[in-house]
Parts: structure tokens; C-alpha cells; sequence
């Protein structure tokens, strides 16, 4: 079992934030950072310093590091276009030496779309551009000529298709949620990754199920779960008030308690298949949490 660190910028973290918690990320020997991809905080709060955007947040980080791998859960196909989209992330690719994975989705908050002038189509218009979306950005890293594309939402015509990324023929795509139909089929041709986020085991295990039949051919599976460990009683109730939560939630929602508490949990996320577990850390000045789940739980799975 891999174990993640994923963050949540939006709710507030400057560059300098996130650069500290990546760099504890590689230091303790967790395998990865990823980040989420919104402009605006989620929920009620004080927007702080804002968000930051995940792109170039990523490429600062494949300088700032050397053996962790970089992505995000997930980048909105809302945000940008297929084209530059692939060439920024071909970039990180080389910038990284090769360390980069793509979390790719439709989009769903609306809000830091008005808030920022952003089309925010009906989601059947955001399922059809996300799959043109996904079949350029992987026609363009993985054409050895130009490339062309002809679809109801974009045209491309005779691309150099440049940039390539080092990872060949592409970086890993990671597609989540918990859809019925379109998911899978979605997962079934595109992804490398199948991620159910914040889920119950059980929820966790069907999802895996319908993507396994519909896929056919093997995909890492993973999932991710809010992390909030405490040594004892008193620690794990403080770290689960500054982020606003209580600690019989985050117990049946997410991955909470004590060390022992937490392995027997991702021990089950793994019993279900699970080769990863992304750790959604909201406090992102306390690595002294990141301290503990590294000493603690990194050894055991």
C-alpha cells in the first residue's frame, strides 16, 4: 500500500505552504503530493490568502524536489483547453524528470467559476467535452507525427503535438467519483488509476467492482480518505477541532483515531483491492501530523 499526501489549497495556502508540506512529503518517505485543482474556497470561512493555481504550483514543486510524485485530484476540464492543458502538463512532466500524474474530471463547483469568468456548461456538455478533452490530451503525448482532431467541441489540425512528456507514452491519468455508467466507461478506456474519493468501504468496494467489470484489463485502484491521527485522546481531539470536525465523524467518514486505529481502516480500503490511499491533510502547518503517520502507520502497510 502507497501512501499520498493530498492537499486542499483552495481553503486558504500560499506556494510557501504547500512547498513545506511537499518537502516533508519526500523527507518522511510518503510516495506522493498531490493537490486539488480549484480557485475559491469550498464552504463557509475565511478565504485566507486564497488558492493558488495547481499547475504552476506543481511546476515549482518538480524543482523543489526529487522522488515524489506530483498530480492533482482532480484538474476540471472546465479550466482550460485540451491543448495547452496537455503541453503545461508535458512540461511539469520534464521539469519533474518524469514524476507527473494527471487526476482529470468534468468540474462541478460552480461558485469559483462565476466567481472567476469561467464557462460553466450542464453536466451533459461537461461529461461530452471531458471525454474530447481526454481523447486529445492522450492523442497528443502519445502521437509519434502531428495530430489532428475532429470533434463537436474541439478541432485540431495538423498539431505538431509537442511537447512530449518523459513518461512514454503518457503520465498516468487518475479518473474518480462514483458514477454508475459513464465512470466506468470512462475509467474502462483512459485511466491508469481508478480513485473513489471520501467514501465509505463498502461504497469504496462496489464502485471498484463496477469499474473492474466494465474495464477488463488491470488499473491501480486506490482511494481517498481525510486523515486525522492523534498519539492519544486529548491530541486526536485537537486536530480534529482546527479543522472543524469532531472525532466520531471523522471515524465513520474518513481515516481517524489512533495509529492502530487508522491500519486496521486501510487495511480494509486494501482487503477491497486499494493499492493507495491519498491522505487528505487540511491543516497544512501541523507536519508534525505528518510526523506521526510517517513513524506510526508508513512502516505497517
Amino acid at each position: 500500500m502507497q501512501l499520498r499526501i493530498f492537499t486542499e489549497p483552495q481553503q486558504g495556502a500560499t506556494y510557501d505552504d504547500l512547498l513545506a508540506v511537499a518537502k516533508a512529503t519526500e523527507r518522511l518517505g510518503f510516495d506522493a503530493f498531490f493537490r486539488s485543482d480549484h480557485y475559491q474556497r469550498i464552504g463557509s470561512g475565511d478565504q485566507g490568502p486564497g488558492s493558488t493555481d495547481a499547475w504552476i504550483t506543481l511546476a515549482g514543486l518538480a524543482r523543489e524536489t526529487s522522488r515524489i510524485r506530483l498530480g492533482t485530484l482532480v484538474t476540471p476540464a472546465t479550466f482550460r483547453l485540451p491543448g495547452p492543458l496537455a503541453i503545461g502538463v508535458a512540461q511539469v512532466d520534464q521539469m519533474s524528470g518524469g514524476r507527473v500524474e494527471l487526476g482529470f474530471g468534468t468540474g462541478w463547483f460552480d461558485g469559483e467559476h462565476t466567481a472567476y469568468g469561467i464557462p460553466f456548461p450542464p453536466v451533459g456538455e461537461r461529461f461530452a467535452r471531458w471525454e474530447e478533452q481526454l481523447e486529445i490530451i492522450t492523442g497528443l503525448w502519445e502521437a509519434e507525427k502531428d495530430y489532428s482532431f475532429e470533434g463537436a467541441y474541439y478541432r485540431l489540425a495538423d498539431s505538431p503535438a509537442l511537447p512530449k512528456p518523459v513518461q512514454r507514452p503518457r503520465p498516468p491519468i487518475i479518473i474518480g467519483g462514483t458514477g454508475a455508467k459513464r465512470t466506468p466507461r470512462m475509467a474502462a478506456r483512459y485511466a491508469d488509476e481508478y480513485n473513489v474519493p471520501f467514501h465509505s468501504v463498502e461504497q469504496t468496494g462496489e464502485a471498484f467492482e463496477r469499474v473492474r467489470q466494465a474495464a477488463g484489463r488491470p488499473l491501480v485502484y486506490s482511494a481517498a480518505q481525510v486523515v486525522c491521527v492523534g498519539a492519544d485522546k486529548a491530541e486526536l481531539e485537537r486536530r480534529a477541532a482546527v479543522i472543524g470536525n469532531s472525532v466520531e465523524r471523522l471515524r465513520e467518514e474518513g481515516l481517524a483515531g489512533t495509529p492502530s486505529e487508522v491500519l486496521d481502516k486501510i487495511g480494509r480500503f486494501a482487503e477491497l483491492g486499494a493499492e493507495r490511499i491519498y491522505l487528505q491533510v487540511l491543516d497544512l502547518s501541523d507536519l508534525d501530523h505528518l510526523e506521526l503517520i510517517a513513524a506510526e502507520i508508513l512502516p505497517h502497510v
